[in-house]
């Protein structure tokens, strides 16, 4: 049941991270400067992030299947439409609904996991879902590429749509939300909840320390990755380095497969000692700002290639570390909430990410395709995000280790 929700996640990553490896075919195709072009995958992530809390609730509310098959049905649609769109503002509604549909799997995914495995596993789970789509972004880097070049723009963006159908087909006839209930479905609510029941899901979730620390873990460790592998990454490598496209390809598939390994190794690290959690994320982060300016400040118009390649290698580590801000969340909230704290949790990443690739637009507009200067906006969120992670740490711990006590006790006093 969870390898089903995971291939929906799987081909929702493919459609989000193409336009990554064509984003030199879309401004040709479509006649646009860097800043129309960043606004495809800024009005994605828009989308993508204005709808993690609603989504939160539908799923919490209607369950996985549902929730699923209606981000199916609005990916592919958008995939195709992409492929099919003779202009630039047609392109760019296109990219709106394939972000609304994709806004809907990450935390349908994280839900179907919560009912499957045992509450121990969880961090694992979440990474090992992660490496699944990062795997997604692998086939972009790998596959969607070499197929712009082969057959066309039109012909590679609808054939791919035809991956969501066949996923599609999955959850609608054998997915199911719940393992005690072979006909998949959540057992209906007490009472339908209204707008003030659902503005006092959302307060509830937002007034706990460790969803907002998990939100800011999500904001800070994910984005340079994501704008890297979303947009900009490939003009940078050919544009700003003077490596070949296929050499750029291989350094963004770098990126992918760091990510797969470091995510199964983060994944354990943390099952095991909780307490790893928020150096893994300040490392990470610390690493990832150092070599980026390692790469900016270098002297000469380029940085060596072991230098690019270290850089692709620490940005593998930053979606890994964002998926921490997951484990944060979930025992902060009760089971009732998980949807709604996850998807405030994941908001965190992609307002960055969203942020930062509407910045680099305009900068490199401003500045004659300046990259240095485009990307040095990258240590303001940075900074930012690891304030509010020293902020909120201390708290969010605390409590997190009184509630483990308490339920502890109870199950002692709990007659058999």
């Amino acid at each position: 049941m969870w390898g089903i929700g995971v291939a929906v996640y799987f081909v929702a990553i493919i459609f989000r991270t193409s336009l990554g490896v064509a984003g030199l075919d879309a401004a040709d195709r479509f006649a646009v400067n860097a800043s129309a072009l960043s606004a495809f995958s800024i009005l994605q992530l828009l989308v993508y992030a204005g709808m993690q809390i609603p989504v939160g609730l539908m799923v919490d509310r209607f369950g996985t299947k549902r929730v699923l098959s209606v981000g199916a049905v609005l990916f592919t649609a958008g995939q195709l439409a992409f492929a099919l769109s003779p202009s630039y503002g047609m392109a760019l509604a296109a990219r709106a609904l394939l972000g609304c549909g994709d806004a809907m799997t990450f935390i349908s995914v994280l839900r179907l996991g919560s009912h499957w495995f045992p509450a121990r596993r969880g961090p694992l789970i979440a990474q090992v879902a992660a490496l699944f789509g990062m795997a997604g972004n692998l086939v972009s880097t790998l596959l969607i590429a070499r197929l712009l070049d082969g057959y066309g723009w039109t012909a590679t963006f609808a054939g791919s749509a035809a991956a969501g159908a066949v996923v599609l087909a999955l959850v609608l006839l054998f997915l199911r939300n719940h393992p005690e209930r072979p006909e998949g479905s959540a057992p209906p609510p007490a009472r339908r909840p209204g707008g003030a029941s659902v503005r006092e899901q959302i307060a509830l979730s937002w007034r706990e320390p460790g969803t907002r620390l998990g939100m800011w873990a999500h904001f800070t460790s994910q984005f340079p990755s994501m704008v890297f592998l979303l947009l900009w990454g490939m003009p940078f490598l050919v544009e700003a380095q003077g490596l070949s496209r296929e050499s750029a390809g291989s350094l963004l598939t770098l990126v992918v497969l760091v990510s797969m390994v470091v995510g199964l190794v983060y994944g354990q690290v943390i099952a095991r000692h909780h307490a790893a959690r928020v150096p893994l994320v300040l490392g990470t982060v610390s690493a990832t700002a150092v070599v980026w300016a390692a790469v900016l400040v270098h002297p000469g118009d380029r940085a060596p290639l072991w230098l690019l390649i270290t850089l692709c290698a620490v940005l593998g580590a930053g979606g890994p570390s964002s998926m921490i801000g997951f484990d944060f969340a979930r025992p902060a909230n009760p089971p009732e909430r998980q949807g709604t704290a996850s998807g405030i949790v994941n908001m965190g990443g992609f307002t960055a990410s969203m942020t930062t690739l509407l910045v680099i637009g305009v900068l490199l507009d401003a500045t004659g395709g300046n990259y240095r200067i485009a990307f040095s906006c990258v240590f303001v969120l940075e900074a930012l995000g690891c304030a509010q992670i020293l902020r909120l740490r201390g708290r969010a711990v605390r409590l997190e280790r009184e509630r483990l006590v308490a339920s502890r006790v109870e199950a002692v006093h709990v007659p058999a």
